[in-house]
């Protein structure tokens, strides 16, 4: 039997820089590519280091699984990069500010660089199960 592939595209993220799709739902399971500190309207990185870029990451992430019909207590798996395993303590501040008990499991890599020079990236899957 097979699934169903649909791919997940809103505006309201920052468009693919590359030949991927935003996310991708087979099924009720939902695969959230990494998402950058870009502002999907200018597609610029935001100014001033990782404390925005991490907001902003965290927003995207809220618009493209809206846009797969899920809120954030839908994702049940994160993956963060940071190029500088230095700033763990603050994005993960800032990752508690969007998530609540029960939280998704998570990994944490340092990374030696990420697109566009951005400071950190995180990828997501969630079950709309």
């Amino acid at each position: 039997m097979t699934q169903t592939r649909q791919t997940i595209k809103t505006e309201a993220a920052p468009r693919a820089i590359g030949p991927y799709s935003q996310a991708v739902r087979v099924g009720d399971t939902v695969y959230l590519s990494g998402q950058l500190g870009f502002d999907p309207r200018a597609m610029e990185l935001v100014a001033g280091g990782v404390e925005p870029e991490a907001r902003r990451v965290f927003e995207n992430i809220k618009a493209v699984v809206a846009a797969a019909g899920g809120s954030l207590a839908h994702i049940c798996k994160v993956t963060i990069f940071l190029v500088d395993i230095n700033d763990f303590p603050k994005v993960n501040e800032i990752m508690a500010q969007y998530f609540s008990e029960p939280y998704p499991a998570r990994s944490t890599f340092a990374v030696a660089a990420l697109p566009r020079n951005a400071r950190v990236e995180v990828e997501c899957v969630l079950s709309l199960a």
